[in-house]
């Protein structure tokens, strides 16, 4: 946005100080002139002020003089506030230089501004911990960018060799061309539409609406019922009426991510999910378990990262996308929630989804509509 050119911040402090000076220079000249009257004999006529000698020649000593002080505290105010003004401003030149270099692409530099805290230091330990974050989120996106054509050109390029093998032999069966080429894009099409998904979540473009978490895990558990029972997994489900304020679709999807990869991600035969809500004061609390191989706390720190698929165990007709947990991730933080994984000591994996409590929901009459 353009702006006129106005007065520096400097030359403004400047003025501002000279004035200051000269304003109790003159209140002090005042000051003395009313303690020198009080030496002024009282033998004259007060009506005729300047016909008064003793007046007049204490006058006529002090107005130079005063006059003179008032000369050296302008250039000493103009001079030394110039001197005063470029000091305290000093750390804001080194704000604004890094200002312009992160205009300018460059996230990795940092003020660091020494000295004890006033204003300045916070104001720079401020810019620092953003320019921090935001070069961290910058490179997030880059990975994620990266990652993502990396995932997308796979179907593609596997979409490619069937047609090619399809065209250079005719008399291939055509029914398993068409059978791999809808696998193939059917999982480009599940790709995009998780991508879709992170960016809306990321945008937080939803309209919150009162719900309760408990019946979205009784709906995600129905959905997935036959996904538990094709991988032999026991859902149990148990918990509190939790009412809080949301979005319906993305905090089904959360739950849904959740209970898939706890599903996908067991033990072999009769292994067992366990999801549980739960309220607290000020929060509620969705946790998801299962059963499973031992995880470290190392992998189970990766499991939220864009792609990441965990262990070897994932069934190959349900190895998902690997954005499950990125999503749920995403999801939790548009919440202004807080996500945990740990690993269980039995084996497998629990996470811990905590989310701000609604108090009530909106035209609720009944008990079961408070907390």
């Amino acid at each position: 946005m353009s702006r006129a050119r106005g007065l520096s911040v400097r030359l403004k402090l400047t003025l501002s100080y000279a004035g200051f000076v000269m304003l109790a220079g003159i209140l002090l000249l005042a000051a003395v002139w009313v303690f020198l009257l009080s030496y002024v004999p009282d033998d004259w006529d007060r009506r005729m002020l300047h016909n008064n000698p003793n007046r007049q020649l204490l006058l006529g000593t002090f107005a130079p003089a005063a006059v003179t002080v008032l000369v050296f505290l302008l250039l000493f105010g103009l001079v030394g506030g110039w001197f005063l003004a470029g000091r305290m401003l000093a750390p804001l030149t080194q704000i604004s230089d890094a200002t312009r270099m992160a205009t300018n692409g460059s996230l990795s530099h940092r003020i660091r501004l020494p000295g004890r805290e006033d204003e300045f230091r916070e104001l720079a330990d401020a810019f620092d911990t953003m320019l921090a974050r935001l070069e961290a989120h910058v490179a997030a996106q880059q990975r994620f960018a990266a990652n993502a054509s990396h995932e997308l050109r796979t179907p593609l390029a596997t979409s490619k060799a069937l047609l090619e093998v399809a065209r250079a032999d005719p008399d291939h069966d055509p029914g398993e061309v068409i059978d791999r080429l809808h696998a193939v894009n059917t999982r480009a099409i599940d790709l995009t539409e998780a991508l879709l998904l992170l960016s809306r979540a990321n945008q937080r473009t939803y309209t919150p609406e009162p719900l309760d978490l408990s019946l979205l895990a009784d709906e995600a558990t129905e959905t997935l019922l036959p996904l538990a029972e094709e991988h032999g997994v026991i859902i149990e489900t148990s918990g509190d009426i939790t009412p809080m304020s949301g979005s319906h679709a993305l905090l089904l999807q959360l739950i849904t991510n959740l209970m898939h990869n706890a599903i996908v991600h067991n033990l072999p035969a009769r292994g067992t999910v366990w999801v549980t809500t739960s309220v607290h004061p000020g929060a509620v609390l969705l946790t998801v378990a299962n059963t499973g191989e031992q995880l470290t706390p190392e992998l189970v720190s990766t499991l939220t990262e864009p792609f990441q698929r965990g262990t070897e165990r994932v069934h190959a007709g349900h190895a998902g996308v690997g954005l499950g947990l990125a999503i749920v991730k995403t999801i939790t933080l548009a919440h202004d929630g807080t996500l945990t994984l740990t690993p269980r000591d039995e084996g497998g994996l629990r996470v811990t989804v905590g989310l701000p409590a609604k108090a009530y929901f909106p035209g609720g009459d009944g008990p079961a509509d408070r907390l």
